[in-house]
């Protein structure tokens, strides 16, 4: 007798939220994550995502940043302040809008599309975004990674330095990780977005600002960077040393 399985459970769908105060582009994203599996929920500004954010407990919020009532930098920056829960950013800024696009990338963004966009695009973007923010059963080692007194808890997403938690974006985290998996290395920017984001081209001041928001974190100094070197005319490099050196001294 031939005995069926039970269907596997499915993994429940992950929860996005997506403001944008031009219906037309709203609908448009929302019909493309619904149909890539995704649960969403619209705002169209600024105080209605932050009121949709705290009913909704997205895992990612889709944000333009043109919107009214409050603009998206500042719907960024209070929603980065939201405690343990705080969703990936992915940004929708228009072509002109570079210096506000890395203001959101400092605030903590994850990604940013620029418009007109790819809805296509968008939806791989909110993906990769989306597996990086999960850690799947196994696919991280329980052990910490460390470094000195850095101290990666990989399951968790959690960083420490000495008995200070530092408090990491996804994206940071997973730089940080990189670094530290990859010591006395130098990258460049293209081979750090290539392989922490994952990304084939890009913006590279995406990698600059992370990895100056990432030195304000983990450095005594970050104007003097020790632990994450400027390897002129190459790029970064994670000096493990310097990591050790610093145990035992200021935190």
């Amino acid at each position: 007798m031939t005995v069926t399985p039970p269907p596997a459970a499915s993994a429940p769908s992950p929860r996005i939220l997506v403001v944008d105060d031009d219906p037309t582009v709203a609908e448009v994203v929302t019909g493309y994550l619904r149909r890539a599996g995704c649960t969403v929920v619209r705002a169209a500004d600024g105080r209605a995502a932050l009121a949709q954010a705290a009913l909704f407990r997205p895992e990612l919020v889709v944000l333009d940043l043109m919107l009214p009532e409050l603009d998206g930098l500042e719907v960024c920056r209070r929603l980065r302040a939201d405690g343990a829960d705080r969703p990936a950013v992915v940004m929708l800024t228009a072509r002109g809008e570079e210096s506000e696009r890395i203001l959101g990338l400092e605030l903590g963004a994850d990604d940013y599309v620029t418009k007109p966009f790819s809805p296509r695009e968008l939806v791989l973007r909110v993906q990769a975004v989306l597996r990086r923010q999960a850690v799947p059963l196994g696919a991280a080692s329980r052990e910490p990674l460390r470094a000195g007194d850095l101290r990666l808890d990989q399951q968790a997403r959690r960083a420490f330095r000495g008995e200070r938690e530092l408090a990491l974006t996804q994206r940071e985290f997973d730089l940080l990780t990189f670094f530290v998996r990859h010591p006395g290395t130098a990258f460049g920017r293209e081979e750090l977005m290539h392989r922490v984001w994952g990304w084939e081209f890009g913006d590279l001041s995406t990698v600059t600002v992370h990895v100056r928001r990432l030195r304000e974190k983990v450095e005594d100094d970050p104007a003097a960077p020790a632990l994450i070197s400027t390897v002129w005319g190459v790029g970064y490099r994670f000096d493990p040393v310097a990591a050790g050196a610093a145990e035992g001294g200021a935190a």
